[in-house]
């Protein structure tokens, strides 16, 4: 079985999570607006993990102009690490409360992902820093591939549960009792990805760290003559984006329930887009780019069936009215379509801007 990100894994989660993400929220009442709160609750919280890892690479290529492909295989590193210690922790029986355990996946993670980054970066990296930009892409690419092998040789190729250990609470956002709900677990990623945004614009923007990363963004040979470790920084760029790639890779393992050696391909590609989408090299681009691609990919899967409905147009021929008198959901796209539709708007954005949203300022881009 082959999961290639969040989207796949909602699929062996289970029938309520996966028609939760797929489908959205659907009531008996049909309520648009429970409908449309829910489809927004479910594309920010998928939009704030595509911010988080789209933040990474953002950074690499606000700093060296690099697009590092093997980003996403850290993600799923984080999820395959924090795993282990997880289900370690479940078996061993400790008695330590449910988000403890979660907790000791992170941080048993972090500091993983944060060896493998700054290895790519020193081994990988850095002896093709001087190389034609083509060298150090096919690079990034073929490290993707070598860290999915070794994931698999390490986790296996089979689909891993992630211990539901964390019990779901939900909130009732409207007066109806079957209406729209966020989860405490949507909570804790919606608010842990804005902490953290939030906490990566203080660091670039409010200490010498963040000063030095954006002298060298701006101009390496200049930074150097200024006294600025150039190797330092980009390293600690790597260290950092691979933190971040940690927290994304428990927060999708934890939501969906699910990871695999896989997972790191498609989730990093959306992330790599919602970063190009808000404006490559842009902090707040990347960070605008995630939630957009989330919230859209969300309301397009929501609406597509009802949107691409052909019994609306049963009163235009009566074959097609005696179809939908035995089926009402003659649709001609499902919800496994969201894809497309998210895609198609970062099409329409680079055609008409190619910068992106927001631009790239070059003098503070990382």
């Amino acid at each position: 079985m082959r999961l290639d990100g969040p989207h796949a894994a909602a699929g062996c989660r289970g029938g309520a999570k996966s028609a939760l993400q797929s489908r959205g929220f659907e009531s008996d009442s049909g309520d648009a607006l429970d409908t449309f709160l829910q489809q927004l609750i479910n594309g920010l919280t998928l939009g704030s993990v595509y911010a988080i890892v789209a933040l990474g690479y953002t950074m690499v290529y606000g700093i060296i102009q690099l697009i590092n492909f093997a980003h996403g295989e850290v993600v799923m590193i984080g999820a395959m690490v924090a795993y282990s210690v997880i289900v370690a922790l479940v078996g061993a029986k400790t008695g330590l409360p449910p988000l403890a355990i979660v907790l000791a996946g992170l941080v048993a993670a972090i500091p993983v992902c944060m060896g493998v980054g700054y290895a790519l970066e020193r081994v990988a990296y850095r002896p093709l820093r001087r190389a034609p930009r083509l060298a150090p892409l096919i690079t990034a690419i073929g490290l993707s591939i070598v860290l999915q092998h070794v994931a698999m040789i390490v986790w296996t190729r089979n689909p891993l549960p992630y211990p539901q250990i964390v019990q779901s609470v939900s909130y009732h956002l409207t007066s109806s009792p079957s209406g729209a709900t966020i989860t405490n677990v949507q909570v804790a990623i919606i608010g842990g990805s804005l902490a953290i945004m939030a906490g990566l614009l203080l660091l670039v923007y409010r200490t010498k760290l963040g000063i030095a990363m954006r002298a060298t963004a701006q101009n390496q040979e200049v930074a150097g003559l200024m006294g600025i470790d150039i190797n330092k920084v980009i390293s600690l760029t790597f260290v950092i984006g691979a933190a971040l790639a940690a927290v994304a890779g428990v927060m999708v393992g934890s939501y969906y329930g699910i990871a695999h050696y896989q997972m790191g391909f498609v989730l990093g590609l959306k992330a790599f887009s919602a970063a190009v989408l808000g404006g490559i090299g842009n902090l707040g681009g990347a960070m605008l780019g995630g939630l957009l691609l989330g919230v859209i990919e969300a309301l397009g899967a929501g609406y597509v069936g009802d949107l691409t409905n052909l019994c609306n147009l049963s009163g235009w021929s009566d074959a097609l009215a005696k179809r939908c008198a035995e089926d009402q959901n003659l649709t001609l796209f499902g919800s496994n379509y969201q894809d497309v539709f998210a895609f198609l708007v970062l099409i329409a954005v680079l055609v008409f801007r190619p910068s992106g949203l927001l631009g790239e300022r070059v003098s503070d881009r990382a």
